[in-house]
């Protein structure tokens, strides 16, 4: 990563910039993943697991973390399409498990969709593995 990249928590001002990030790198979400709406919930609730990555005066990256005092939570890295493979999602990835040690937090879990190769290459290249799980989910609203 270039010395000129600063990873910090998110501040109310990084929204735009956050919401067109995530428009880029996430296309077409669910209603109940629309960026407004996940930034606002997170804000809401430990916000300083929030994190931005600037560079030039830029979001080119994010990364939430969620903690429940059991297991811990990594969701939403996006790095920018042009300054991928420049250690600014490794970075981030650190940041977020780096706060989570700092809570006591032992073990990090995340979901990635099976289709996307690339993402679980990048996360096993950071020492993560597939586990022998089924991922269920229940959408309780919007």
């Amino acid at each position: 990563m270039g010395a000129d990249v600063e990873v910090r928590i998110y501040r109310k001002d990084d929204e735009v910039a956050v919401v067109a990030l995530w428009s880029e790198v996430f296309k077409k979400p669910e209603a109940r993943n629309e960026p407004r709406f996940v930034i606002a919930k997170k804000i809401a609730i430990q916000a300083d697991l929030f994190f931005v990555a600037i560079e030039d005066g830029a979001i080119v990256g994010t990364a939430m973390g969620g903690y429940d005092g059991h297991r811990g939570w990594l969701y939403t890295v996006a790095v920018r399409s042009d300054v991928r493979r420049r250690g600014i999602g490794r970075a981030l990835v650190a940041r977020v498990e780096s706060a989570l040690a700092a809570l006591g937090c032992p073990k990090v879990n995340l979901q990635v969709l099976a289709a996307n190769a690339d993402v679980v290459a990048f996360y096993e290249r950071l020492g993560y593995a597939v586990e022998d799980r089924v991922s269920m989910g229940k959408i309780l609203a919007g």
